[in-house]
C-alpha cells in the first residue's frame, strides 16, 4: 500500500522526536561520566595544592 504524504510526514516527525530524546539521553550520560571522572581529579588536585602550600608556608 502506498502511504499518504501526511502519514510519511508523521513518521518523520516521530523519528526526529525519537532521535532527539536518544541524543539527550546520550549527552546526559556523557556529561555524567565526565563529571564522575573530573570530581576526583579536582579533589586530588586540591589536596596536592594544599600540601604544597602548607610546605611552602611552614
Amino acid at each position: 500500500m502506498n502511504e499518504s504524504g501526511v502519514e510519511r510526514f508523521g513518521k518523520h516527525v516521530l523519528a526526529i522526536i525519537v532521535l532527539l530524546i536518544a541524543a539527550w539521553i546520550v549527552i546526559k550520560l556523557v556529561v555524567g561520566i565526565v563529571a564522575a571522572l573530573f570530581v576526583p581529579l579536582l579533589i586530588i588536585g586540591a589536596i596536592i595544592a594544599f600540601v604544597w602550600a602548607w610546605r611552602v608556608l611552614f
